[in-house]
């Protein structure tokens, strides 16, 4: 058997490279202007962003063994899977705002490119505190219980920047402009600096998108906390997020119970960290140890998010073609 590869600097480097590169190739060369993003392209970028994931998977095995391939693949589908409910937030940021189509796909690039920095800094300091204090896994996986309790039963909060802190404080630091400038982020007013409304939506995308990091980068730690796996997985899922939301978005009433399954799978995934502590210490947790192989985790996931989206749509059918009917 070959030895595994070490990742050193260099393949951090490579990777965040690639990414970058494919984030200017996107804003630069393929939606260099503002337009309107349609269902095919929408579909088209998400299998492409898909087809990438799968890719680097498939370039772990030779590279990291097939142990960690499996663990990259399975925190994809939990971070994909719970980005699914950002994507339905974002949709009501946008409505709530108002934001023309043609400008939603630049905001949403920002915003990505601002997740991304956000969830790497994240991920530091939190694969750190997992490897000094291994004990934390347990705080992870009750709170990840917690919180899908939490939102099985509560509803629909709404969008209230009044309520958002980054808001108030961007607000005292800069005037906001009343109408939009285009695509533009800034402006002026009176030859100062301001804000458009774009960077108001934006800065409430970016607040949302912390909010879901709480509970998604957690969860991916039941699976594996290697840093680079635990990265990776959360790269390639948030960079499906912009096509999943133009892919999504206009079909938001066919998902009604989707909220109800991603409050399974957190409360799974926090369960599975409770009773399967298996990136801690054996010598510590030995006599409470009850393993659950990552096979088993991926395809209950998988499941849990599947019929909760077939539901979903079989229900809106039978009611479109009830309302067909009395009509």
């Amino acid at each position: 058997m070959l030895a595994l590869v070490q990742i050193t600097p260099l393949y951090w480097a490579g990777f965040v490279g690639f990414i970058l590169f494919c984030l200017a190739l996107d804003l630069g060369v393929f939606h260099r202007g503002a337009y309107q993003v349609s269902f095919k392209s929408a579909l088209v970028w998400t299998l492409v962003w898909c087809s990438l994931a799968m890719l680097f998977a498939a370039a772990l095995v030779p590279l990291r063994g097939k142990h960690e391939a499996l663990d990259f693949l399975t925190g994809y589908v939990i971070e994909f899977s719970l980005s699914m409910d950002n994507v339905f937030v974002i949709a009501l940021i946008f409505t709530y705002f108002q934001v023309p189509e043609k400008y939603q796909h630049r905001v949403l690039f920002w915003g990505i490119l601002g997740a991304l920095l956000m969830r790497g800094i994240m991920i530091g300091a939190g694969t750190k505190l997992v490897n000094q204090f291994q004990w934390t896994l347990y705080i992870f996986g009750g709170f990840l219980v917690f919180t899908g309790i939490k939102m099985l039963f509560a509803g629909d909060g709404g969008i209230h920047p009044e309520k958002n802190p980054v808001l108030r404080v961007a607000r005292k630091l800069f005037p906001v402009s009343p109408e939009l400038d285009g695509h533009k982020l800034f402006t002026r007013i009176n030859g100062r600096r301001a804000l458009t409304p774009l960077m108001i939506v934006l800065l409430m995308v970016e607040t949302s998108d912390l909010i879901f990091a709480l509970d998604s980068i957690p969860a991916i730690f039941s699976v594996t906390t290697k840093a680079f796996i635990v990265f990776t997985s959360n790269v390639f899922a948030i960079l499906g997020l912009r096509s999943l939301y133009f892919l999504l978005a206009g079909a938001i009433s066919y998902f009604r119970y989707l909220k109800v399954g991603l409050s399974l799978v957190l409360v799974f995934i926090g369960v599975k960290m409770l009773i399967d502590p298996h990136t801690v210490d054996d010598r510590a947790t030995k006599w409470f140890q009850l393993q659950i192989p990552t096979t088993i985790s991926l395809m209950v996931v998988a499941t849990i998010i599947l019929c909760s989206i077939v539901l979903s749509v079989m229900v809106a059918e039978r009611e479109k073609r009830e309302g067909g009917k009395k009509s």
